[in-house]
């Protein structure tokens, strides 16, 4: 007669949490690194529009200055060497090459308005444009939709590229405690305690849009209830639990491509 198995103890059982590093240039490669692989998933992705889009990443030692993609570079061929260090008023401190300040303004307001925030993602992708357009915000749809119930924000304005700091510091009034806002006919504003969280966010509120449009088209969406959808948010909405569900993209980018880390 077999003999059942007996279960592994829990204490033996691997699980990833987020790093602590020793000091602040160990922080510094790291999240650098990570801001690499996440600009590249999101060019693998589809986000890339030309040369609109950024993802930054507070410095550790300088918490007013902002690691960037620079000007121009294709996101699927970022490699951590390749970022620029930019300080809050858009001028490069680290780098020879050019940041997109139009883009940079609103990432350096959101930056100052929020200093638990270590990293802001936005590019215009295709389905948070089509959902700015409408200027709605994201329906308690899918659990997933749930993470942002009641957690994201409408910028409800337009003025053109962003170029004025005064616009860009409205858009981090809009956005206030939440992590996401909906640029209305613009696009999609995430950030997060890590820039894991952030990219996470970014590419869970880009899913949910295109759910929702998707649904929309085809019917009438049943909406979970607002206690329903609270519990979800609480279970699910966490910048940890955003980190642990990055992971596994992250595993893959960073073994298919290991040169993002140099």
């Amino acid at each position: 007669m077999s003999v059942t198995p007996h279960p592994v103890p829990v204490d033996r059982l691997h699980f990833a949490m987020p790093p602590v590093h020793a000091t602040a240039e160990e922080e510094r490669t790291h999240r650098k690194q990570r801001l690499a692989g996440a600009l590249r998933l999101f060019g693998r992705f589809g986000y890339e529009e030309g040369v609109s889009g950024h993802i930054s990443a507070r410095d550790p030692e300088h918490p007013d200055c902002f690691w960037v993609n620079p000007f121009g570079a294709p996101f699927e061929e970022i490699t951590a060497s390749d970022l620029i260090l930019v300080n809050g008023d858009g001028q490069v401190v680290r780098g020879g090459q050019h940041v997109n300040q139009a883009a940079f303004t609103v990432h350096a307001q959101v930056h100052r308005a929020r200093p638990d925030a270590v990293a802001v993602a936005h590019t215009h992708s295709v389905h948070g444009r089509a959902l700015a357009a409408l200027g709605e915000l994201l329906d308690p749809l899918t659990q997933e939709a749930c993470a942002f119930y009641q957690d994201h924000a409408l910028y409800d304005a337009y003025t053109g590229v962003t170029v004025d700091p005064e616009e860009g510091r409205r858009i981090a009034v809009a956005l206030g405690p939440f992590k996401a806002i909906v640029l209305r006919n613009h696009g999609l504003l995430t950030v997060g305690t890590s820039v894991d969280a952030a990219a996470w966010w970014f590419i869970a509120m880009e899913r949910s849009a295109q759910v929702q449009l998707a649904a929309r088209a085809a019917g009438k969406p049943v909406l979970i209830d607002h206690r329903e959808a609270l519990a979800t948010r609480e279970q699910l909405g966490s910048d940890l639990v955003a980190w642990i569900n990055y992971q596994p993209l992250w595993r893959r980018i960073s073994r298919t491509d290991p040169e993002l880390l140099s």
